[in-house]
């Protein structure tokens, strides 16, 4: 055969292979884009997706900076050489298509001879990156990491990638006579090696095109494969990111309650998802990294983020293909072409927790349960199968603490928490479902506005409680310049109206102006919202935005992060405009800054801080808190291990502040024992609700002669006023 007919052939070859490749990806990813569009089409987000943002830095530095996946250095740096060394291959891709199909040629460019030298190290370094996904896989067995073949094919895709590559140059350079050089070292080193067995001219042309076409049909599959498997976040991860660019993920999205065509609320079917949620499903890239610091899998409960996103993208694609007739699945002779529907099974025990272990936390009982409680049913259809029950159970749904940590580290931009907070929406909406002691808390809200049902008429009582400092409310002090809404923690939980006589007795000694609304104040929703009572929410919510303008409240200061974070970010949603909300600890911070508060007392504690969920991760007040500690003679300040943006949840948010934690470990015992190992004389908080949570872990430790929980406020009113 003509070395010509060979070019002909090898070309027309190349051309019906690579075609296939590129319409099978194409048909894969089309396919996924249908049963997106089965979401929901929510018209905020689509203004938002359509908008153009102010800026597009934080996008840049997601994708290309790898800011999240960096917060793990190892797996960081492996995934960065990984993600541009394959941009670089695609390049030298490029040239080895066109050696292949030129029978040799070499692209005439300035730099060749650099670039050559530039893609055999980036090969050597891919490889080494391989070897280590690998050995952190299967040597140092992370439990957050899937082991088994689907998980690991990726490896042996880029592995063969590379190999495929260095034997193409190798091959090429005994076919030409290349003489060895510097600046092909790989390629050089093994030429010489094939050249001693004696191949050279003909021989070594043949295997440059076998491995030429290695290369090529590794690369085709790879690209059909990527669509169809976990690696789609290839695709759809800056896609995400980019839709997401300039979207706060602090606040719940509005339900239009009094829409009159509305069927449902909440999510009762994978089709009352929005489009933009549903691209969470396959943008996840199952790293594990939100499971790894769930405080609901650490302690052994049933949730598990990352299987929360898993199961619920099986449970799309399943359900798209029955009713699209579109089967994910393409070419359908590499794949199974069985109709299956992957569901939970019929266990209702928890994850075995070993409560002998000295581990503080561990996510191997939720792990292994998930994997164990996920099966496939070919018997049954996806289109009968019940979202809440047969894909998320109930149990996953409310162990859910609304901390977002798991958001925090997604390198992927997903979002949990909304989607938790939708199943529980129509849990409570639709259904009329919830643990009974948070359907206890909520009644005693709706009928008295705080959640143990305690008199409307006792909410300012603890006014009282302070000698010789006016506590005056809006009406007694009508020309008020902050507003303390005090919330139901601090009005009505005896400890946490310790911190509430604090913080007035400081706001007094600073000569700061401000008022009370008494026993006119309400619940702020945030627990009812986060439990999915959104009907409860909208009207506490109003309400109380009523009282803000019956007052005409131009600023309001708060010692409750959740109180803080749903004034601050999703009042506004409902038309609370031109207010301006602080945490207590801010306004310390500046008043401290200020010299009006002169804290002369020394404090001779070792005081360790617990971040606030809704206080740090929500609003990144972070360094408020510890300036004033850091202003407190004599104080100590000491951190956790898990601290500021990647601290752990004391335990209470989601409305769990009400409910039993049902199998593991307590989560609030978890966060003590984290704070234990700084061998604190103090663990300090700034929300009442972790004050609460550390105190009981304290007691529950049998700790709590020798550390104590105190609010900030308290230390500072220490430092001020001396022993009191």
């Amino acid at each position: 055969m003509g070395a010509q007919m060979w070019q002909w052939i090898n070309f027309l070859l190349f051309v019906v292979v690579t075609g296939s490749g590129i319409y099978w990806f194409v048909q894969a990813v089309a396919r996924r884009a249908l049963y997106v569009r089965l979401g929901q089409q929510d018209e905020e987000e689509a203004r938002n997706a359509a908008s153009p943002k102010p800026s597009s830095s934080e996008f840049a530095r997601q994708v290309f900076g790898h800011k999240k996946l960096l917060k793990d250095w190892k797996s960081g740096v492996m995934h960065l050489i990984l993600f541009y060394g394959f941009i670089v291959l695609q390049l030298g891709a490029l040239d080895l298509i066109w050696k292949g199909l030129s029978g040799g040629i070499m692209i005439p460019v300035p730099g060749y001879a650099a670039f050559g030298l530039f893609q055999e190290i980036t090969v050597l370094a891919v490889l080494a990156a391989v070897v280590y996904a690998g050995f952190r896989r299967y040597v140092e067995r992370l439990p957050r990491l899937k082991r088994g073949w689907k998980p690991s094919a990726v490896l042996f895709f880029i592995g063969g990638l590379m190999l495929s590559v260095v034997l193409s140059l190798a091959f090429e350079r005994v076919w030409h006579g290349a003489e060895p050089s510097m600046l092909a070292p790989v390629s050089s080193l093994l030429s010489a090696g094939f050249a001693v067995i004696g191949l050279s001219g003909t021989a070594a042309q043949v295997l440059f095109y076998a491995s030429w076409w290695l290369h090529l049909l590794i690369l085709l599959s790879f690209l059909v494969y990527v669509p169809q498997s976990k690696h789609f976040h290839i695709i759809t991860a800056p896609v995400n990111l980019w839709l997401k660019r300039g979207k706060s993920s602090t606040r719940l999205q509005k339900l239009d309650l009094e829409q009159e065509d509305t069927e449902t609320f909440g999510a009762g079917r994978i089709e009352d998802f929005t489009r933009m949620q549903m691209i969470d499903f396959y943008a996840c890239v199952e790293c594990g990294r939100c499971t790894n610091v769930c405080p609901a899998s650490n302690t052994g409960k049933t949730l598990s983020p990352m299987h929360l996103i898993t199961k619920l993208r099986d449970h799309l694609t399943e359900k798209g293909a029955a009713v699209t007739s579109k089967s994910p699945w393409v070419p359908a002779f590499a794949f199974s072409p069985e109709q299956t529907a992957h569901h939970m099974n019929a266990m209702e025990e928890q994850p075995e927790w070993n409560r002998k272990s000295r581990m503080l936390t561990d996510i191997g009982p939720t792990i292994g349960w998930q994997q164990s409680s996920w099966q496939a049913d070919s018997d049954k259809s996806p289109t009968e199968l019940e979202l809440i029950g047969d894909v998320m159970s109930e149990s996953e749904i409310w162990s859910c603490t609304t901390c977002r940590n798991c958001e925090d580290q997604c390198p992927v931009g997903n979002g949990h928490v909304d989607k938790i907070i939708d199943l529980r929406r129509h849990l409570v909406l639709m259904q009329g479902s919830m643990p009974a002691e948070g359907q206890r808390a909520m009644q005693n809200i709706e009928r008295q506005g705080n959640p143990w049902g305690l008199s409307r008429s006792d909410r300012a009582r603890w006014t009282g409680e302070i000698e010789g400092v006016p506590v005056p409310t809006v009406k007694e002090n009508p020309g008020f310049e902050i507003l303390f809404f005090v919330g139901s923690m601090g009005s009505y939980d005896l400890r946490s109206r310790k911190v509430s006589r604090a913080f007035v007795r400081l706001l007094h000694e600073a000569g700061v102006s401000f008022a009370i609304l008494g026993n006119e104040e309400k619940n702020s929703g945030d627990t009812p919202r986060r439990m999915g009572n959104e009907l409860l929410f909208q009207q506490l919510c109003q309400d109380n935005i009523e009282l803000f303008r019956k007052y005409k409240v131009r600023r309001i200061v708060t010692a409750c992060p959740h109180t803080y974070n749903i004034l601050k970010n999703e009042y506004p949603d409902f038309g609370m405009k031109h207010v301006e909300v602080q945490h207590h600890t801010e306004l310390l911070a500046r008043l401290l800054e200020e010299g009006k508060l002169k804290p002369s007392h020394i404090v001779r504690e070792r005081v360790v801080y617990h971040d606030s969920c809704y206080l740090g991760r929500y609003n990144g007040v972070y360094e408020q808190p510890r300036n004033i500690l850091k202003a407190i003679p004599g104080v100590r300040l000491l951190e956790m291990e898990r601290s500021r943006d990647n601290a752990m949840c004391c335990g209470a948010g989601g409305g769990m502040m009400w409910m039993e934690e049902t199998g593991g470990k307590r989560v609030n015992v978890a966060r003590t024992e984290q704070a234990l190992q700084t061998a604190p004389t103090v663990i300090s908080s700034a929300c009442p609700y972790c004050l609460t949570m550390m105190e009981d872990g304290t007691k529950l430790k049998e700790a709590d002669d020798r550390v104590k929980a105190r609010d900030i406020a308290e230390l500072l009113e220490q430092s001020v006023f001396g022993k009191t």
